[in-house]
């Protein structure tokens, strides 16, 4: 699959997934954490909201496959644990992939949205599908924005210029790579893109 493919198709295939759309930099916006076994995610929101960047922060994830876990309750956990108050949080915990993360936080997405709050997804780097998601499931969400972080799999971080050597990343990248234009042409994603600095 990615044997066959040159260095500049490479390039193409990190520009297309890569997912980062930075907010404004003093712009305080509610943070979706879409699911997953890693801590990263409530990392950024906790530091975010002690910024004064994250006056709302929305935990998403049901039953993690791999070990167990509830992402969303894990997600709220280390929130408190980070000095972030309860009353900032929200939380579902029934998901099982990253279309339901959204379609659960809906209710969580409508109060940023009615409170004036533009969104941030904090997603991988790569996660494309959760920027489609949530264009698709919140039509009236405007232009929002993403906030990356590298996941690590059996040790290694998979990074922006180490996926094509590590496996678990490789998978990762080449299934968003492939799969997000698939739905977008068959009406299953709206489609949406970056412009002056944000998704629309």
């Amino acid at each position: 699959m990615i044997d066959d493919i040159g260095s500049e198709q490479i390039a193409a295939i990190t520009a297309y997934v890569d997912t980062e759309a930075l907010p404004p930099e003093r712009r305080p916006t509610a943070h979706i954490l879409f699911g997953t076994n890693q801590a990263r995610p409530a990392e950024i929101a906790a530091e975010r909201y002690h910024q004064g960047l994250a006056p709302l922060i929305i935990c998403t994830g049901g039953v993690n496959r791999h070990n167990g876990i509830v992402e969303g309750r894990m997600f709220r956990r280390l929130l408190l644990d980070r000095g972030v108050p309860d009353d900032v949080i929200r939380y579902e915990d029934r998901s099982a992939n990253t279309w339901q993360n959204v379609e659960f936080a809906l209710p969580f997405l409508h109060e940023a949205l009615e409170k004036g709050l533009a969104v941030t997804a904090v997603c991988k780097w790569y996660h494309r599908r959760a920027v489609h998601a949530l264009k698709t499931l919140t039509p009236d969400i405007g232009g929002f924005y993403a906030i990356t972080w590298d996941p690590v799999y059996a040790g290694q971080p998979v990074t922006r210029e180490s996926w094509p050597v590590i496996p678990d990343g490789r998978r990762r990248v080449i299934r968003e790579w492939q799969e997000v234009p698939r739905r977008v042409t068959q009406g299953g994603f709206q489609d949406t893109n970056i412009a002056d600095g944000a998704w629309r």
